[in-house]
């Protein structure tokens, strides 16, 4: 595996790539609704994509109230450490803008993944798109 390079994303000259990725992993593998993916949220976030090569394996997005979300890697990516680079360069830059604290809706399947980041449970789980969730908090 070659490096990967983790950067902030323009929505509008990255849509294709951030498109492609949460298509894959949400849509196509998760079976979510494409009306619950793609939101108006999209073109106010901070996008970021982890690449490998200059081609576009990850993806994850920072909103102005300090709520991270989409966070998804490519399955040929998966356990080489792209999500850790993509959440390192989410939460430093939540970080520099002072955004806390920082708050998300995992996967119940994905909760010790976020908790390596420092973020804890703070709720039930709870279905959403058909799958369990629950909500978690990380203070900076």
């Amino acid at each position: 595996m070659n490096r990967i390079d983790v950067r902030v994303a323009d929505w509008q000259k990255s849509n294709s790539d951030i498109r492609r990725i949460r298509e894959a992993v949400f849509i196509n593998e998760q079976s979510v609704p494409p009306e619950l993916e793609w939101d108006s949220e999209d073109a106010t976030a901070v996008h970021f994509l982890a690449e490998e090569d200059n081609y576009a394996v990850g993806t994850a997005r920072l909103l102005s109230g300090g709520e991270i979300g989409r966070v998804a890697v490519m399955r040929d990516w998966r356990g080489m450490n792209v999500g850790d680079l993509l959440m390192r360069a989410v939460i430093a830059e939540a970080e520099r803008r002072g955004l806390a604290p920082l708050r998300l809706v995992a996967q119940t399947q994905a909760t010790a993944f976020y908790q390596r980041h420092g973020f804890v449970v703070t709720s039930e789980e709870f279905l959403e798109a058909g799958i369990s969730h629950v909500e978690m908090l990380r203070q900076l």
